[in-house]
């Protein structure tokens, strides 16, 4: 059709190329889906070919072993799946525990702490009490020396007045 658009007089040539290049677009189209479906139809073929068992369709012991096969498999997978609850569910009792375990434990140490509290109360109340004690005691010692210097004084004064009266 190019061909012939070429030899067309000039004024009709625009139109029949517009044709050809409108007729080429919608054979690629064309092309296009074609190829689309030949890929549905060979997918469709091979996923038929998967269902029935290929070309051994009517062998039914083929079948039945592979049906066999299927719910051993099926009955391995129920157990794995059991088994992982049952773990599942073990884990969550341990947990629990463990949190349980965890509190007891919060609330020990809370008790501990607030008796360190007031043992470290009870200490410095009792280290205000003991500086006060040897306060005293340094006091009446003080007190003591000098009441024993006065009285040392009191008889060395009183054997000297009467050393001098003699």
């Amino acid at each position: 059709m190019e061909l012939e658009a070429r030899d067309v007089p000039s004024g009709e040539r625009q139109k029949i190329q517009g044709r050809v290049r409108s007729y080429q677009a919608e054979q690629r189209q064309m092309e296009k889906e074609l190829k689309r479906a030949l890929i549905a139809f060979s997918d469709y073929v091979r996923s038929r070919d998967e269902l029935l068992g290929g070309d051994d369709a009517n062998d039914v012991e083929d079948q039945k072993a592979r049906l066999l096969d299927n719910t051993e498999k099926l009955e391995r997978s129920t157990r794995r799946l059991e088994s992982g609850y049952k773990t599942s569910v073990e884990t969550e009792k341990i947990g629990f525990q463990v949190l349980e375990d965890l509190q007891s434990q919060r609330e020990t140490l809370k008790r501990a702490r607030d008796r360190l509290r007031d043992q470290d109360a009870e200490l410095g109340r009792s280290s205000r009490i003991l500086t006060g004690m040897f306060r005293r005691v340094i006091e009446n010692r003080l007190l003591m020396i000098f009441i024993m210097v006065i009285v040392l004084l009191v008889i060395i004064l009183s054997i000297y007045f009467i050393a001098r009266k003699s």
